[in-house]
């Protein structure tokens, strides 16, 4: 069993560890001394369970991606999940989630569920708002990608010859792809938090966008396709197999 469980000789400070990892999974890739401040702890003492968390292969460090002007030096190292380390907390995790939202379905209704996801999402298009706002219309769906990968969603773009509409002509457009979703088995059951997400890309973006397909609907990537705005970066032609992939949903 990996580092996040108990163990009766170390419970302090595998518990420690826990609370690190946790804070990983909720708020995204972080740095020490981010972590630091919200255990209340020093940043040598939180590397200390850091380097324990990347010995287990649990956590990885990546360089922080940094918007606009850059100054000197590096940029701190942040520490997020990988795969292994998500699949520890995966399903107790998802469980409480979607157990917490069927209790707010029960008592307030669907509208209730609508008004959780919009806040949930509220506070990502906040966050993500700055960073497109003086950028050209064609360079939003590259920056939209990047900001959501430094949040775990493994995001990219491509353009795509076309999306085909009966009995119409194809629509040229470009797509965002999520190669992973930190709330894939919750979206599932409550699909309220990808529309929410869809309409959040929306005013992010500045135009009308169409959710093609999702990983909670059994698609491999969660793909949103941009209408009549192709990406000014990564301007990498779709093949027929992943235009396939896109709208299968």
């Amino acid at each position: 069993m990996p580092a996040f469980a108990p163990d009766s000789g170390v419970e302090d400070r595998v518990g420690t560890r826990n609370r690190v990892a946790r804070l990983i999974l909720a708020n995204g890739p972080s740095t020490a001394a981010d972590l630091a401040v919200r255990l209340g702890l020093t940043p040598a003492g939180v590397r200390r369970h850091l380097d324990a968390l990347l010995a287990e292969g649990l956590v990885e460090a990546r360089e922080q991606r940094v918007y606009g002007h850059r100054g000197r030096g590096r940029p701190a190292k942040v520490f997020a999940l990988t795969g292994t380390g998500r699949s520890v907390f995966h399903h107790t995790y998802d469980d409480m989630a979607i157990d917490a939202l069927r209790f707010i379905a029960e008592n307030g209704g669907e509208s209730a569920v609508d008004a959780f996801a919009r806040r949930r999402f509220g506070g990502l298009a906040e966050r993500y708002r700055t960073l497109l706002a003086g950028a050209k219309p064609a360079e939003r769906p590259e920056l939209l990608a990047e900001a959501l990968t430094a949040d775990g969603y493994a995001a990219s773009t491509r353009t795509t010859a076309s999306v085909p509409v009966p009995g119409k002509r194809p629509i040229e457009g470009a797509q965002v792809c999520q190669h992973h979703c930190p709330v894939q088995h919750v979206a599932e059951e409550f699909p309220q938090l990808c529309e929410a997400e869809t309409q959040v890309f929306a005013e992010l973006l500045g135009t009308h966008v169409q959710r093609l397909a999702t990983i909670a609907h059994g698609d491999g990537v969660c793909t949103t396709f941009i209408p009549g705005l192709a990406s000014a970066a990564g301007q990498k032609q779709a093949s027929p197999s992943e235009q396939s992939e896109g709208v299968s949903a």
